[in-house]
């Protein structure tokens, strides 16, 4: 299981992947951490940005993404150009896209807590949300409510 987990702030996509194999958790290194999209209303620039993630996606063998979900009104809601690339994200075919919402990370981590203080991981503190969406889903998919 092969996850990209995805947090979009503003205009930028921050990502980590994070790989489960035989119950050991692999967070990979990756090229490119974080990708930006300055103009929404460029098509051509959404089109880049669609393919430059797709193309990151297939070269790390990726199979899913998980994005953490962010509220459509209120105080801290998200932006137009943020739900823009949540879509690009979504449209990719051959990938397991999902949006995960506070609720349900809250539930999985309540039950199945990181088993790594995140400073140990070597990852960026940008990255820590990222990197909790990816778990939060791989747990989800490992223990599947029946």
């Amino acid at each position: 299981m092969n996850t990209c987990g995805v947090e979009i702030k503003g205009s930028e996509v921050l990502l980590c992947l994070l790989s489960k194999d035989n119950d050991v958790f692999d967070i990979r290194d990756v090229r490119q951490t974080r990708f930006v999209l300055s103009d929404a209303d460029d098509t051509e620039q959404v089109q880049k940005f669609y393919r430059d993630f797709k193309k990151l996606m297939e070269d790390y063998g990726v199979d899913s993404i998980a994005i953490k979900g962010r509220p459509h009104k209120g105080k801290f809601a998200g932006g137009a150009v943020g739900f823009k690339m949540e879509t690009a994200l979504q449209l990719i075919p051959e990938l397991d896209v999902r949006i995960l919402n506070a609720t349900t990370m809250k539930e999985q981590l309540k039950r199945n807590p990181v088993p790594i203080d995140f400073e140990e991981t070597g990852l960026k503190k940008f990255q820590e949300q990222a990197f909790i969406t990816a778990y939060v889903y791989i747990m989800q998919r490992t223990y599947v409510k029946d």
